[in-house]
């Protein structure tokens, strides 16, 4: 019972420290004000991150499935934050929330496919999360309804003078982040990822 009890209140510790790993690795939610400007920050920080916890908790239990939970609970952190500022007052679109779990999935699926190959989980893995998430981030941002006009309407008070919007800057926020974040996700990934786990088997 007591070795039971242990080995439960282990995975809860790791889910919830590779979760505060992923949050500080910069920008790890979508504010509508500031989105597109991060995006690229967004997807190198989060990419890599996603796949450094998901690699390590994966090891840590040993069971594909284990990425796409760790996502799930990012995603409802997120979606708490985002329940935070809408009773503040701020419109239901002013925090998006990013789309972790299909690159999550990607990961698990390549732990399983490869038997359980942490060195191909890292390779594959890294790559597929990397190429993936700045994607799919992308597609969640075209669906939100003027992001511009909300961040002028709906500045948040903690913004800094410097990242406050003074025009709209079009061409600047939409100048194919994509490709940058994708590129840079999916090599980043993958070495970061590696030294994970390796610091892991220590």
């Amino acid at each position: 019972w007591l070795r039971r009890t242990t080995h439960y209140l282990s995975i809860v510790v790791v889910a919830v420290n590779s979760t505060l790993l992923t949050i500080n690795a910069g920008d790890y939610i979508f504010y509508t004000d500031w989105a597109w400007t991060s995006f690229v920050v967004f997807s190198i920080s989060q990419s890599t991150m996603l796949v450094v916890g998901a690699i390590y908790y994966m090891l840590f239990t040993g069971v594909p499935g284990t990425a796409t939970y760790y996502a799930t609970i990012m995603t409802i952190y997120t979606w708490v934050a985002k329940g935070a500022w809408f009773a503040l007052g701020y419109p239901y679109d002013f925090i998006v929330v990013p789309v972790w779990i299909p690159s999550a999935m990607l990961l698990d699926l390549s732990y399983w496919a490869t038997r359980r190959n942490k060195h191909a989980a890292i390779l594959i893995g890294g790559t597929l999360v990397g190429m993936s998430l700045p994607v799919f981030n992308m597609i969640n941002l075209l669906l939100v309804k003027d992001p511009l006009e909300m961040a002028f309407k709906y500045p948040r008070p903690t913004l800094p003078p410097y990242m406050t919007p003074i025009e709209p800057q079009v061409g600047k926020f939409y100048n194919s982040p994509v490709a940058l974040g994708a590129g840079a996700g999916a090599v980043l990934s993958v070495p970061i990822a590696a030294l994970g786990a390796k610091l892991n088997t220590w």
